[in-house]
């Protein structure tokens, strides 16, 4: 079990970096049982090889030796959020220009819909090293899909690794619309009701599927 889903934490960092949603910076990981999880090397994550090994980390336990500092906010989500079983810590252009100006977008359209319970923003654009505020980083985040750090990137939690990978694009699709939005002086118009979010943001049809598909195709390490 651990070597498969070492084997989707690295096709996620890697269809991660294809998309232009990480660089240099981000890492993801996926819930092993109650108690450890997996999380991809410190490194870019689009540098990572084909059968690299993953460090497992405790959720109580501190974090390993060469794990890097802000795995501190996986830990924290993981042991508040038991329906969390894939967490994704990225940096997408979009989503950080919108942070920067300490917005968050709002359910305009259908990749947004999936967010119409709200995306908190963490206001601190600090790199969160330490157990305290990685701690009430969690809290802040609550029972979301995905909150903006300002002018820091991006956290989103799916009920598994894929999922996590599929809401950061959903999200950054959102923040490109909001921006665009901005641009043309029209915030006030747009917004999807809470009936038509609610509708909308369904997974049946195979949609987290096919863009699972898309993001990974072509990876050496995708078996089918």
């Amino acid at each position: 079990m651990t070597e498969a889903l070492a084997n989707t934490v690295r096709l996620a960092g890697r269809a991660l970096s294809r998309a232009g949603l990480v660089h240099a910076y981000g890492h993801c990981s996926a819930r092993l049982n109650a108690t450890t999880f997996l999380v991809s090397p410190a490194k870019p994550l689009g540098h990572v090889g084909r059968g690299e090994t993953c460090s497992v980390v405790s959720i109580e336990g501190p974090l390993p030796e060469g794990v890097l500092g802000e795995v501190r906010i996986h830990r924290e989500i993981y042991r508040l959020r038991p329906d969390v079983n894939g967490i994704v810590r990225s940096m997408p252009p979009k989503a950080m220009s919108l942070g920067t100006l300490k917005r968050t977008p709002q359910p305009r359209h259908g990749f947004g819909s999936y967010f119409h319970a709200g995306i908190p923003l963490w206001d601190d654009p600090q790199l969160l090293r330490d157990d305290t505020q990685a701690r009430k980083l969690a809290e802040h985040f609550g029972q979301a899909r995905g909150l903006i750090m300002r002018g820091n990137g991006v956290v989103t939690a799916g009920v598994s690794l894929e999922e996590a990978v599929v809401l950061t694009w959903y999200l950054e699709d959102a923040a490109r619309v909001e921006l665009d939005c901005m641009a043309a002086g029209h915030t006030d118009v747009g917004v999807l009701s809470p009936d038509e979010a609610a509708a909308r943001a369904t997974w049946s049809g195979r949609i987290l599927e096919r863009m699972w598909d898309h993001l990974t195709y072509g990876d050496p390490e995708r078996t089918a």
